[in-house]
């Protein structure tokens, strides 16, 4: 039976982190209520924009745990579990699906770099087998980070092997022809990203994208979404042109020092600019300069 996409735009959720870098639940908790408030479809906690490699294992059960003690539903999360090993991502996964999770977002195994498509091919399915065949795995293609990616062709066998395993893949290469050519895989769950590409993506018939600056702007991009089902493409292509605009802004200041400090700033809450090592912290001044430049857009936007 296939399984049904969250459709509109999901939010990589970040973790914000006390002064002594713990977890702080309740800014948390606190985000990804306003994010689902602001038009999210869902979210995706520990993706590269949570910092997802900087989090262990139990503190990443934990602060799942601690958003469906609040009240969050959880089949409204695909958190991310990859890891370097089939044991610990199983072990992640596991508890994720437990949990209730609406399935699990993957990386390939990323130290070994130069390695086969049949070697991530045996990675994936040995996971599987010792996941259990309940999973749903969204497969997670980032070859700018991790080196290591998940090619069209790997994710069409896959898909084609464990069709009800195997559901989707979250391209963030941001490559179109790599993107389109993964839609070309008959019944597998794309989200792009990025907001760069929606427009194509959903014109190609996607379900929407996964971006990190909906931490921001997911009110605008889920606007986009809605409008295009709506058949207002105009209004889409104009606006669709302003949010595109934010997010190249916001990358040229590294996504997530940058937004957890405009998070600060806008919030009055410091802990908010934490990041872990090896990530810097965005300065004061720098976030001012970046809140200014989009306050900007915004001006024009409107």
């Amino acid at each position: 039976m296939p399984v049904e996409a969250i459709r509109g735009v999901i939010a990589p959720l970040l973790t914000p982190f006390n002064d002594d870098l713990s977890i702080a639940y309740d800014l948390y908790v606190a985000h990804a209520k306003w994010l689902l408030e602001q038009g999210c479809a869902g979210i995706a906690p520990f993706g590269t924009t949570g910092e997802a490699l900087s989090v262990g294992i139990d503190e990443r059960i934990a602060a799942i745990r601690s958003l469906v003690d609040a009240g969050i539903d959880p089949s409204l999360m695909i958190p991310g579990t990859g890891l370097s090993n089939v044991t610990d991502t199983a072990r992640l996964s596991r508890a994720c699906l437990d949990i209730g999770c609406a399935g699990v977002m993957v990386l390939p195994p990323f130290y070994y770099k130069a390695v086969t498509e049949d070697g991530l091919y045996r990675y994936f399915v040995e996971f599987l087998e010792t996941l259990g065949t309940d999973a749903r795995i969204y497969l997670y293609h980032i070859p700018q980070i991790a080196i290591v990616g998940v090619p069209p062709t790997l994710a069409a066998r896959l898909h084609a092997a464990f069709p009800e395993n195997f559901v989707g893949i979250k391209d963030s290469s941001g490559d179109w022809e790599n993107t389109k050519a993964l839609f070309d895989i008959d019944g597998l769950i794309v989200y792009p990203g990025s907001e760069i590409p929606l427009l194509d993506a959903l014109e190609l018939g996607g379900p929407g994208c996964i971006s990190a600056t909906a931490n921001l702007n997911s009110k605008a991009i889920a606007k986009v979404v809605k409008l295009v089902g709506d058949g207002e493409d105009e209004a889409a292509r104009e606006l669709h042109e302003g949010i595109k605009r934010f997010r190249q802004i916001v990358d040229g200041y590294g996504p997530i020092p940058a937004q957890k400090r405009l998070l600060a700033l806008s919030s009055g809450d410091s802990r908010w600019a934490n990041v872990r090592p090896p990530l810097l912290e965005l300065s004061e001044e720098k976030g001012k300069e970046l809140s200014d430049a989009l306050t900007r857009i915004e001006a024009v936007n409107q």
